[in-house]
């Protein structure tokens, strides 16, 4: 089982990024996903879900209306389109595989990609 995040990288205030996070090993759609960022001195903290059965969705309040999560079943990978981006939001992003607990609780994640860095900068 692994999990691979891409597509991070360096953007101005105000633009966009997609992140990637492609799954091997397992389906995607059996499981929930999300992504989570971890700022420089700061915890990780949940940014977004999206569930296995209904494709429901949940997003922290920071990035809701900006970061609309998806999931492409055929690709086994999920995708965080990211726009109007703001110097808050530089952070590592990691995707995880969500071991059947509460989606916000960390250690209810099993598998963790990676991560991939983003800085919003000018």
């Amino acid at each position: 089982v692994q999990l691979q995040a891409s597509g991070g990288g360096l953007v101005e205030p105000g633009g966009s990024l997609r992140l990637s996070c492609t799954a091997s090993g397992f389906s995607l759609d059996y499981y929930h996903i999300s992504w989570f960022r971890q700022a420089p001195g700061k915890e990780r903290e949940v940014v977004s879900c999206i569930s296995s059965y209904d494709s429901a969705t949940y997003y922290t309040d920071t990035v809701t209306g900006r970061f609309p999560i998806s999931r492409d079943n055929a690709a086994n990978t999920m995708y965080l389109q990211m726009n109007s981006l703001k110097a808050e939001d530089t952070a590592v992003y990691y995707c995880a595989r969500n071991g059947g607990g509460r989606l916000v609780l960390i250690a209810e994640y099993d598998y963790w990609g990676q991560g991939t860095l983003v800085t919003v900068s000018s």
